[in-house]
């Protein structure tokens, strides 16, 4: 049935009258950011102000997050070291900065950073980067999670099929290693916890 131009002039009205009810991009506050969607599966982030929505990841990149997790879960697990979770999981680095790692690793020296809503500075975060997120993982991230105090970086790059390991030394990052399909990627602040790269990628 054909809507009527009053009709259409009404819902748009109410459009922007929602729009007025959030902050406009760059003013955006943490206490904003938690009340925009209590509960989502969507990758959302908050930086600078401004709220930062991620394309839904391909299936490689998905893929190469599932076998990732299995491995340091189970890791984890046996050595009883602390815990692990992947995205989408909100990551508070400090006051208005919020971002979602692929997957977060939180020493039992740091649960206490671990709340329900949200968790912490961790210890260890990776990030997959796909076509959307490469600049910003390799860039920005790369230096908030050094200045957070992330002590072990992981940067998986399924187009180069690498694997690359940064830790933290006197608060700047340093290349620990880096590793292609027929190596194997190791963590240092992880000690024995080693993955394949060639298994990883395909």
């Amino acid at each position: 049935m054909a809507r009527t131009v009053e009709e259409l002039r009404q819902d748009e009205k109410l459009t922007v009258e929602i729009l007025e009810l959030f902050p406009r991009q760059g003013e955006w506050t943490e206490e904003d950011y938690f009340r925009l969607l209590p509960e989502t599966n969507r990758i959302i982030e908050l930086s600078e102000g401004r709220i930062i929505i991620t394309p839904a990841p391909t299936t490689q990149h998905q893929k190469i997050l599932g076998k990732l997790h299995f491995l340091i879960y189970g890791y984890l697990l046996e050595n009883k070291l602390g815990e692990t979770i992947m995205s989408p999981l909100d990551v508070k680095l400090w006051k208005d900065k919020i971002r979602q790692p692929d997957i977060v690793f939180m020493s039992n020296e740091h649960k206490d950073r671990i709340t329900e809503k949200y968790w912490g500075v961790p210890d260890l975060a990776m990030e997959i980067l796909s076509e959307s997120t490469a600049k910003e993982d390799r860039k920005e991230k790369f230096y908030e999670y050094a200045s957070a105090g992330v002590l072990e970086y992981w940067i998986v790059d399924p187009l180069e099929q690498s694997i690359e390991v940064f830790v933290l030394e006197k608060g700047a990052y340093v290349l620990f290693g880096k590793w292609s399909v027929s190596e194997t990627a190791k963590s240092k602040l992880l000690a024995r916890f080693e993955v394949n790269v060639g298994d990883i990628m395909t």
